[in-house]
């Protein structure tokens, strides 16, 4: 899954992509590298990011959605926790909603429920403004599980059926970086939810913590690494900002794993 942010404040590439020129660039630059989704997503939510409306994300992604469906042969994930997005995207061709918030803003898991697609549930603590300032669990591992139990239940209650739902922890979502790590750690746990995987560690500051401090631009070995790993795991998707690399890594792991 590569990571397309048409936004001008996301931590690693915020502003580049905004004209859709360049937004179809990268698109098409991720599908020539192995990308099989692209997640398109209009707010940013690094930690203190501030919410955008929902008229201000609805047209900093629409015509990127509807741009490349036209153009490319690659599933289109809306990276959103806004309802009239997620009705406008799923009706211009979107074919996975990726929601941060897991469908908890008002409106979205109704809307979410009224589409056919399938739905990425991410587990955070807090919102994005404020989920860095002081997370704390008792147990992270079976504190997001539970979580992500609850909201796959409000789904199933809506009538979104169990096969439709996919489960992602977050990876600096409201974590700090022992949380984070414990989550690597233990990832196997979460095939308990029942559902696949995904996981983004892409250029994120556990990364940068780990390697002492290590730029944005520094981290994409350390990325690499978190990948292999995660798949290792079980971990079925992987939200890249670093696509051709990132396939390389994994064509490496699958030939050896086919042995």
């Amino acid at each position: 899954m590569g990571v397309l942010n048409v936004t001008p404040d996301s931590f690693s590439d915020g502003g580049r992509y905004v004209a859709i020129d360049a937004a179809l660039r990268l698109a098409e630059k991720m599908c020539q590298d192995g990308a099989g989704i692209i997640d398109v997503g209009g707010e940013s939510t690094r930690p203190g990011a501030a919410p955008v409306s929902s008229n201000e994300e609805l047209d900093r992604v629409m015509p990127v959605v509807e741009a490349i469906h036209q153009r490319f042969d690659v599933i289109i994930s809306l990276d959103t926790s806004t309802p009239a997005l997620i009705t406008a995207g799923a009706s211009a061709g979107a074919g996975l909603i990726n929601d941060v918030r897991a469908l908890q803003r008002p409106g979205a898991l109704a809307a979410a429920a009224a589409t056919s697609l399938p739905i990425c549930l991410m587990h955070m603590q807090g919102e994005p403004d404020t989920m860095q300032l002081r997370p704390h669990y008792d147990s992270v591992c079976d504190e997001v599980m539970a979580f992500l139990r609850e909201r796959a239940e409000a789904c199933i209650n809506a009538g979104i059926a169990a096969e439709r739902l996919l489960y992602d922890p977050g990876f600096g979502f409201g974590k700090t970086l022992s949380h984070n790590l414990s989550l690597l750690k233990h990832f196997e746990r979460l095939h308990a939810l029942g559902g696949p995987l995904l996981v983004g560690m892409s250029r994120k500051s556990m990364l940068g913590q780990v390697l002492g401090g290590a730029a944005v631009d520094a981290r994409a070995a350390a990325g690499l690494a978190a990948a292999v790993l995660a798949v290792e795991r079980g971990a079925r998707i992987i939200r890249t900002h670093d696509v051709r690399e990132t396939a390389d890594a994994l064509a490496l792991w699958q030939a050896q794993s086919q042995e």
